[in-house]
């Protein structure tokens, strides 16, 4: 995987602020009027660079497969997902900063769409060539308590023939979808309740993040969030 060489294009700290905080203003406005909100290259460049140059470096046995359903109803099946993923822990300077910025935007929606939003888990994903993921929700009414998904796509130079497009659909009925395509920067936020999407095969190596804002769940006999 190329890796954009951006050393002389770092951005000057308190611009990358005022980008943010407009970047975050543009999502609230979508999340209120439409319930999502596609940014794309709108990624800080340097967070972006950084993430690719991690998951770049990253071997094949930091990765596992992916599966469907949480707890004791999670399973392995090829037929919904092909991924592989490996969660995100902070551990690296490259996670550290990324935590750092899903919490800029975490205060962000609270104070300004009072969401509740109380934890963040995500991981980064590799869908090797024919890899997909088919219909599906992030989460059920009533059944969870993932609140808000975000996706952040790390595929420089990806070209419309090389596949791996996120199809976000309106509701259960609807067919078409919105395609996102998956370049490098790109983010797709979107309510986790509200939104059946899927990956379309990929034709090339497809690396992105998969995280998920929460609320608090947790009673007197159980911790949420679980894993």
């Amino acid at each position: 995987m190329e890796v954009l060489n951006l050393h002389q294009l770092q951005t000057p700290v308190h611009l990358i602020e005022q980008q943010n905080q407009l970047l975050f203003a543009k999502v609230a406005t979508d999340l209120t009027d439409k319930g999502y909100s596609i940014q794309p290259f709108a990624l800080p460049l340097e967070l972006s660079n950084n993430l690719l140059k991690q998951v770049s470096s990253m071997s094949s046995q930091a990765f596992v497969e992916a599966g469907i359903g949480r707890l004791r109803r999670h399973m392995h099946n090829d037929f919904v997902r092909r991924d592989e993923i490996c969660w995100i822990t902070g551990n690296s300077e490259a996670g550290a900063q990324w935590l750092d910025w899903t919490a800029q935007l975490q205060r962000y929606l609270n104070q300004h769409l009072f969401l509740g939003l109380f934890s963040f888990e995500s991981h980064f994903a590799h869908y090797a060539t024919g890899s997909f993921y088919k219909r599906h929700l992030d989460a059920f009414k009533g059944e969870a308590n993932r609140v808000l998904s975000v996706v952040a796509y790390l595929n420089p130079h990806w070209q419309m023939g090389d596949g791996g497009e996120l199809v976000l659909y309106q509701d259960e009925f609807d067919a078409q979808g919105l395609k996102v395509i998956p370049a490098l920067g790109t983010l797709a936020i979107f309510l986790s309740e509200a939104f059946p999407h899927e990956v379309l095969p990929a034709q090339r190596d497809r690396y992105s993040i998969a995280g998920w804002y929460r609320i608090n769940a947790s009673s007197a006999d159980r911790v949420d969030p679980p894993r």
